[in-house]
């Protein structure tokens, strides 16, 4: 299939353009896609594209773990990435296509989800960076454990059926500043979990032509239904982005010396001088 091929019909509408609006880029929001069905989104094709793929572009175990697993504690489920792919209906696996976009055809499909929405992104947090995208595959009743994600995110529903349960970003119990700090120097996205989070999180069903911005670092978990998911996820950073993990770059800079660390604001691409500090100290070696 070539890279031209990829792109058929409009992916978001009007609504879904005008819902996607209102919500961007703090508040996450269902919407509705044009890509179910679609023949790159198939599990052949996405076998296909997995084996071809680096080994370092693709994650995958056991689907049914618990909500706050360890990274180190993820079980293996034995089986190939192709094996795991082809037979994810019944093997109770989850796994992930890492960077897809560095593939023509579906870097082009990519590309034209992202054209669509980028006027409204580009008047609120800037031009679109770093531009990747992601699929996830997962067996009936797979959990994604709880986490947060570094990017601007679309999770787009392309087969099967599963419920995102998706929290407020910012919140220091879920995500304490500590944990943020680590996160973006390099740590794990999973979260510790404590069941009295439950209730602060919003539960979104999604099904084949359903999709969901997450906000970034919006803290989330994904319970799958009963049958094969497949889902397309399309990120991207922003100066807004990038400001946050400079500046809880340099909170982690001054709390390792016992000095005082600073709010980081809502709009956080504001704060100049702050990540101009930042950026002298690691040039500096401080």
């Amino acid at each position: 299939m070539t890279a031209h091929s990829a792109i058929s019909a409009q992916i978001f509408d009007e609504d879904a353009q005008r819902i996607f609006a209102g919500a961007y880029p703090d508040v996450p929001v269902k919407l509705h896609h044009g890509l179910a069905g679609h023949p790159l989104l198939a599990i052949e094709a996405l076998a296909g594209l997995a084996e071809r793929m680096p080994a370092a572009s693709v994650e995958y175990n056991l689907g049914k773990l618990p909500l706050g697993v360890r990274p180190e504690d993820t079980p293996s489920n034995g089986l190939s990435l192709g094996e795991t792919i082809r037979t994810i209906e019944s093997n109770g696996s989850w796994a992930v296509l890492k960077n897809v976009e560095r593939d023509a055809a579906y870097g082009a499909l990519l590309d034209a989800a992202l054209a669509e929405l980028a006027p409204i992104v580009d008047a609120r947090t800037g031009a679109m960076l770093n531009r990747e995208a992601f699929i996830f595959l997962s067996s009936p009743g797979s959990v994604t454990p709880f986490h947060m994600d570094p990017e601007h995110n679309i999770l787009l529903q392309i087969m099967g059926e599963k419920v995102m349960t998706v929290f407020p970003a910012g919140d220091e119990e879920l995500v304490p500043a500590v944990q943020s700090e680590a996160f973006h120097a390099g740590g794990h996205r999973n979260l510790h979990w404590r069941e009295h989070f439950r209730e602060r999180g919003t539960a979104v069903r999604l099904l084949p032509g359903d999709a969901i911005h997450v906000p970034v670092k919006a803290p989330h978990f994904v319970e799958n239904g009963a049958g094969v998911s497949i889902s397309l996820s399309v990120t991207w950073r922003s100066e807004r982005s990038v400001a946050e993990s400079e500046l809880h770059g340099l909170n982690a800079l001054l709390r390792r010396r016992g000095l005082p660390v600073g709010r980081i604001g809502t709009a956080p691409e504001r704060q100049g001088a702050r990540r101009l500090a930042y950026r002298i100290m690691r040039k500096l070696g401080v």
